[in-house]
Order: structure tokens, then C-alpha cells, then sequence
């Protein structure tokens, strides 16, 4: 027995060319996650991170924008960039 796949259909092409083409009017600024340019791998419970992602959705920020602005709070950078 064989099973017929249902296709999809494609979506319809705009009808004028700027449609086409999507820019915002004023530049995005850069983003904080492209200036930092090492990952950290931690673990934590399931409840740990539950409430790290409600805290971070109730501020309207990522949990990874939360937890960089933790970070930086609790180790400021110091005179001549040493830790």
C-alpha cells in the first residue's frame, strides 16, 4: 500500500518589486550577542531555568540578554581590562 503525500502549495510572489524586498527605515543597532564571541555551557534544574525564563520574559529580554547583564553586573570589568 502506498501512501500519497499531500504537496504544499507555494505562497504567491508579491505583486510590485519593493514589496519584494523588506527594509527597516532606520538601521538595527548591533545586537549584543555579535560582540560576544565565546559561549559558556552551564547546568541547572529544570526549576532553575523555569524561573530564569519567566524573570526574563516578564522584562521583555532574552534569557541570554539576562543573564550576560547578571554576569557583567556581578564581575564588572576593571582598570587596564584585567578580571
Amino acid at each position: 500500500m502506498t501512501v500519497s503525500v499531500p504537496r504544499r502549495a507555494f505562497v504567491s510572489r508579491p505583486a510590485s518589486p519593493e514589496r519584494w524586498i523588506k527594509t527597516s527605515e532606520t538601521p538595527k543597532p548591533e545586537a549584543k550577542a555579535d560582540i560576544f564571541t565565546a559561549r559558556l555551557t552551564i547546568d541547572v534544574t529544570p526549576g532553575l531555568r523555569g524561573r530564569i525564563k519567566i524573570a526574563a520574559f516578564a522584562r521583555g529580554i532574552t534569557m541570554s540578554d539576562l543573564l550576560r547583564d547578571l554576569l557583567a553586573r556581578e564581575f564588572p570589568e576593571r582598570a587596564g581590562g584585567e578580571p
